[in-house]
């Protein structure tokens, strides 16, 4: 016979966060935060700034949305240890200026390179990125941004091209383990396609991979067609020819007229069966390359040796034409400089950068989906917590799960 009662002693409620909680001390993460953060702390006595910023982000990973949340750590000391009060996290996340928040990403990839090696002693190497019903080698980087709204007003906040009022932050997931690496807040305003922002976030997000994994490891780096611009391609590039990193990239392609023509020139031969995600053949789908119907790239300032591959497919029932869409058939191009491979695999090992929209949002429910200050200093701030939120939650489901639990999304976990 099974009872349930409501006055059980002893009872905690987000009790699971506690392994949250213990994998940030076994990764070193508080003490590496209290070093970023030194000088803040007023009184010996007092909160190390720290652990409050560790507790914020174990919060954040619990579903939290403001600060004040922390009062469900806070309540039970027991099995979280004496909490900070809001006043104190507030004047903590207050205090952090910019010296302190590049501090604190170095903090983070100290302590990410701490959770590898413990991932690497219980026996687990670094899980493969899959695409196409197969594994890739080395690492998959997917940058992409997205919109967050905000309901009141807001330092840095602007309105957005869908109407709405927030900001428009760029954010970096390595695709292999689900961490979140790198974001950049920025206005809502702020271009889908700005080179610049694709250059800084993507050297914070490289800067993230501990030194083992960054050199002599392939990096991809995926993103859809605001990546298309070729200042950080060339960036790209450049990593690979002056720095020594294996990077590639693989990016969304503008449907201009010329690739329109090319596509119009392709002789039917030339198309080639498409494959899904797990391997198998995709129906009403086909892929070619057009790099070879295409002006040469590199003249008109692309990478050496990039390739441009479109995919055609018939759109599902009710779905709303486009210009671009050609004798009944839906394309979309990518580039990649990848210089072999089946085009159907490299076709599916693009398309799986669309999983990135799933972890932007899981982030919205740990801390990505709201910013809590008028200040835009302390959002930034918010911002690289939240990031750390979705570490925890990769590095637990990475190193101490198996089965369901090490693949679902963090609500259910």
């Amino acid at each position: 016979m099974i009872t349930v009662t409501a006055d059980g002693r002893g009872v905690a409620s987000h009790a699971g966060s506690r392994l949250l909680a213990d994998l940030a001390d076994a990764a070193g993460l508080p003490s590496a935060f209290s070093d970023a953060l030194c000088g803040l702390r007023e009184r010996r006595a007092g909160h190390d700034p720290g652990r409050v910023l560790v507790d914020v982000a174990v919060m954040l990973a619990d579903g939290g949305e403001a600060i004040s949340d922390l009062a469900v750590l806070r309540d039970q000391p027991g099995l979280f240890g004496p909490g900070a009060s809001t006043a104190t996290a507030w004047r903590v996340l207050d205090g952090v200026d910019e010296q302190m928040l590049v501090r604190l990403r170095h903090a983070r990839a100290v302590a990410r390179e701490r959770a590898w090696w413990l991932r690497a002693e219980s026996g687990r190497g670094l899980p493969a990125a899959s695409a196409g019903g197969r594994d890739w080698p080395g690492l998959v980087l997917d940058v992409d941004a997205t919109l967050v709204e905000a309901h009141s007003e807001k330092e840095g906040a602007a309105p957005h091209f869908k109407g709405g009022f927030g900001f428009h932050p760029i954010l970096v997931f390595l695709d292999n383990t689900n961490e979140a690496l790198a974001g950049i807040l920025r206005p809502g305003n702020a271009g889908a396609n700005t080179a610049a922002d694709h250059i800084t976030v993507t050297d914070a997000a490289l800067a993230q991979i501990p030194d083992e994994h960054r050199h002599g490891t392939p990096i991809l780096v995926r993103a859809d067609g605001a990546g298309a611009t070729k200042a950080w391609l060339a960036h790209l590039r450049s990593l690979r020819d002056q720095h020594g990193l294996d990077v590639s990239f693989s990016v969304g392609f503008t449907m201009t007229e010329q690739v329109q023509q090319a596509i119009v020139d392709l002789p039917e031969a030339a198309w080639t069966a498409a494959i899904a995600a797990d391997g198998d053949h995709r129906e009403g789908a086909e892929v070619a390359e057009l790099t070879g119907l295409l002006p040469d790239p590199a003249a008109a300032g692309w990478p050496q040796r990039m390739r441009v591959i479109v995919r055609r497919e018939r759109p599902h029932p009710g779905a709303q034409l486009r210009f671009t869409d050609i004798d009944g058939w839906r394309f979309q191009a990518f580039a990649t400089d990848t210089p072999a491979g089946q085009l159907a695999a490299l076709e599916a090992r693009h398309r799986a950068h669309a999983g990135v929209e799933d972890r932007i949002r899981c982030g919205k429910h740990t801390g990505l989906g709201r910013f809590p200050s008028r200040m835009f200093a302390i959002d930034t701030g918010w911002l690289e917590l939240a990031l750390t939120a979705a570490d925890l939650i990769a590095w637990t489901q990475t190193t101490l799960l198996d089965g369901q639990l090490a693949r679902c999304e963090p609500k259910r976990l």
